[in-house]
């Protein structure tokens, strides 16, 4: 897949950077014209993958119309930030919010409809979907139909350093990000790490979502043209990420960001 491609040497030049970004001062090493990005407060998000019994299945439409409902006035009082659904909405919902305890009131709203998340099997590795918690994003405010979802779920190597991610995103991640949201190629982006490590040791992923696949196309060719700006070394990609633990997926979905 070319996403997965570019996606993991998107991760091998970060990695490859990793000694001047602690030699040197933050944004250093992108260029003088990108401004430094710091840590925000921490937004933190739910991905619900929804277990619905075979016999509600004739009344999907009814309740997808009162999830929505129940979001929307949700991201109207401020309990939410952002939300959105794929395009089986119970199936698969996301949302965002400033604290846990809005996060979680979200999420007894939906158990009250009688919908509890599926649970994981036993024995089964942590789900991709869980609370995870960001300190590096921006969005622009807007809904979006069809839009383009972009997440690359990447995991570290226990050598890493435990401040990792946040030099990754700091130094890396965010800068080239946020010069796409700043170009309108996408219009969201964040890194985020699991709020419990315990659900998936050094696992940290990179989002972005985009209105069209144009906007994605040049999100994908400026990472490209980072990679052109830095030297390449065979040894530097095993430093960090394991690459063979690296996950890519692309959907489309429903967004609406306040």
């Amino acid at each position: 897949m070319r996403n997965n491609k570019l996606w993991a040497a998107f991760a091998a030049l970060t990695v490859l950077a990793m000694s001047a970004v602690w030699a040197a001062p933050a944004g250093a090493q992108i260029g003088t014209q990108i401004p430094e990005v710091t840590a925000k407060p921490p937004m933190y998000s739910y991905i619900a993958v929804w277990n619905i019994p075979r016999a509600q299945w004739a009344g999907m439409e009814k309740q997808s119309a009162a999830a929505r409902t129940m979001l929307n006035r949700a991201i109207s009082d401020g309990t939410i930030v952002a939300y959105g659904f794929d395009e089986n909405p119970l199936h698969d919902t996301f949302w965002l919010a400033m604290s846990q305890k809005k996060l979680q009131s979200m999420l007894d709203q939906f158990q009250k409809t009688g919908i509890a998340a599926a649970p994981t099997p036993a024995g089964a590795p942590p789900a991709p979907a869980s609370i995870l918690v960001s300190r590096y994003y921006n969005w622009h405010s807007g809904t979006w139909e069809n839009a383009y979802v972009h997440v690359g779920v990447y995991k570290l190597k226990p050598e890493a350093p435990a401040d990792a991610v946040d030099t990754l995103s700091k130094n890396f991640f965010a800068p080239v990000l946020e010069k796409m949201l700043a170009g309108g190629a996408i219009f969201e982006w964040e890194t985020d790490t699991y709020a419990n490590p315990k659900d998936a040791p050094g696992t940290f992923l990179i989002a972005y979502l985009s209105a069209t696949a144009e906007g994605l196309e040049k999100a994908g060719k400026a990472v490209q043209e980072a990679l052109k700006s830095h030297p390449q070394e065979g040894r530097a990609l095993d430093f960090l990420v394991d690459v063979g633990a690296t996950q890519d997926v692309v959907v489309r979905s429903y967004a609406a960001y306040k």
